[in-house]
């Protein structure tokens, strides 16, 4: 297996891990991230750009610098405001619309015509089991997330004819600095302990376990690849099976 493949968020979390896993494979690294000591801390070889998810400028330039794209993951997302929608800022909405959605349509949009060209290609989106389920707390992370899967579907419609695939990924919790975040700020807004609110996530799924990124790597390599060529416009949860998306004890 080999090609080239962007991965936006890449860095570091879920999308570091999205680029070993494509490495692994014999791919041709294109990373995208903000944080620049974690783009310097990327292995020699891998191809590193500093760009926000939300700048089509810095996008459109990147896409045409590759040249040529068979995987797009479209990964980059913030987790956004931990509040009742009644004292959600509408900056803090916007921004976090802003990264989790229009940063994946930025992508989608300038990489698509790269792989209608070459007549194959796929695209991963990063969602969320945030995007299969109401979610107390969390509406614009919610919000963002059940719209990349719209999002989604119709890119798998519109591209579908010219060989392009598109599928989204909906992680559960997923163990790393992110979710430790969300776990801090939900046991402040809940009145709990950081280990009641961990302990309330992980009984809330059938495996009764949080993922570990490298299981969302796996699940996007193998959709980038031809193993997975009659596989589109499909959401799949990698999360251990989220039977209660409210978490609690």
């Amino acid at each position: 297996m080999s090609g080239r493949v962007l991965i936006t968020a890449g860095a570091s979390g879920i999308g570091r891990a999205m680029a070993e896993g494509f490495a692994a494979e014999g791919y041709d690294i294109w990373v995208t991230d903000v944080d620049a000591a974690a783009l310097a801390g990327c292995p020699e070889g891998w191809q590193c750009r500093e760009v926000n998810a939300t700048d089509e400028a810095a996008m459109a330039a990147l896409c045409a610098e590759m040249g040529r794209l068979d995987v797009l993951c479209a990964n980059a997302g913030i987790a956004g405001p931990t509040a009742l929608v009644e004292d959600v800022a509408l900056a803090d909405w916007r921004a976090c619309v802003s990264v989790n959605l229009e940063g994946a349509f930025l992508a989608a949009k300038h990489a698509a015509p790269l792989m209608k060209a070459a007549g194959a290609g796929s695209i991963v989106l990063t969602s969320s089991t945030a995007g299969l389920y109401g979610y107390p707390n969390r509406a614009p992370y919610a919000a963002a997330k059940w719209a990349i899967i719209g999002l989604m579907k119709t890119l798998a419609m519109e591209l579908g004819p010219f060989g392009v695939r598109a599928n989204a990924i909906c992680p559960g919790a997923v163990e790393g600095p992110r979710m430790e975040g969300v776990l801090a700020r939900e046991a402040a807004a809940k009145g709990m302990t950081r280990d009641q609110v961990y302990d309330g996530y992980a009984a809330g799924t059938s495996l009764r376990s949080f993922v570990e990124a490298r299981d969302i790597a796996e699940m996007a390599v193998f959709l980038g690849s031809d193993r997975a060529r009659m596989v589109s416009g499909q959401v799949i949860a990698v999360d251990g099976h989220t039977e209660n998306p409210d978490p609690k004890v």
